[in-house]
């Protein structure tokens, strides 16, 4: 069935913040590069990746349903980074703005009493769950090693294995 052109709109929206988000993680993903961190550079890369894959599930719910998804205007991010722990701040306040939009969606669709919805976004909501968790955890263990070189390398070794 299709949904509403305002709900459309909503779907629309968080389509081009996905992609906004995947490119926030290839700009730290560059900054990590120039910092000699490979590994960590490698999970952020990664972890752009999967914010298209987020998009095209978003796309892909509106052309099965005969709705027409547009990409609209992506804002490229201006961040500089000069640190592990400031990279993953950054990341952490991105998740969170993440999550606090797909809830937006979540309620709008709920508003539309769009319930075909709703297995996508209870999807999408436990991974926003999950995605805080992670780049919260990351966050913690920057912070715990305070920037130490040795503690930095292992956790450049560990994300790069696990990217």
């Amino acid at each position: 069935m299709k949904m509403t052109a305002e709900l459309e709109k909503a779907f629309t929206k968080q389509i081009v913040k996905e992609f906004e988000s995947a490119m926030l993680y290839r700009q730290l993903a560059i900054e990590l590069e120039l910092m000699d961190l490979p590994g960590i550079s490698k999970w952020l890369k990664s972890h752009a990746a999967e914010e298209l894959t987020h998009a095209d599930k978003l796309i892909k719910h509106l052309t099965d349903r005969d709705n027409h998804p547009v990409i609209g205007d992506i804002k490229t991010p201006k961040v500089k980074v000069t640190s592990v722990t400031e990279t993953f701040d950054v990341a952490l306040e991105a998740e969170r703005d993440v999550s606090q939009a797909i809830r937006d969606l979540y309620t709008a669709a709920d508003k539309a009493h769009d319930i075909d919805s709703r297995s996508l976004l209870d999807w999408f909501v436990n991974e926003q769950i999950e995605e805080e968790a992670t780049v919260s955890e990351i966050l913690g263990r920057a912070r715990l090693v305070n920037e130490d070189g040795s503690g930095i390398l292992r956790l450049d070794a560990e994300l790069g294995a696990s990217a």
